[in-house]
């Protein structure tokens, strides 16, 4: 069963992601400031496990498959969690075929990293 936490969140929308080192926290409520923390949050460790994993693959895969490639074991909602968030951010498709890794990073965003430019 989930955990559920209230928390007063200044800006709160109808539902907020938070990406911490210690996790992903998801909110949802309504628009009132006070929002409900739904279930476990995956690791920072295990979002970018996935996504290692996924940016090598070079070809779809299926959520089983990528469970079985994984070098540790990850709880099926936990994986589940990791992906609509990679899905939200961009980074992966989620097709009839399977997961592909999409994010290709800007060459120029790359650069300016390389070069110390402040954002």
């Amino acid at each position: 069963m989930a955990t559920e936490e209230k928390v007063a969140i200044s800006g709160a929308t109808e539902s907020s992601m938070y990406l911490y080192p210690e996790g992903i926290n998801l909110y949802m409520g309504k628009a009132t400031g006070m929002l409900t923390r739904v279930g476990h949050s995956p690791t920072l460790n295990t979002v970018l496990m996935v996504e290692e994993l996924l940016s090598k693959a070079g070809e779809p895969v299926t959520v089983a498959e990528l469970r079985k490639r994984l070098p540790k074991q990850v709880m099926r909602p936990t994986l589940m969690k990791v992906l609509d968030y990679l899905q939200e951010s961009g980074k992966i498709l989620i097709t009839t075929k399977g997961i592909v890794w999409i994010f290709a990073p800007r060459p120029e965003i790359e650069a300016m990293k390389r070069r110390g430019v402040q954002l």
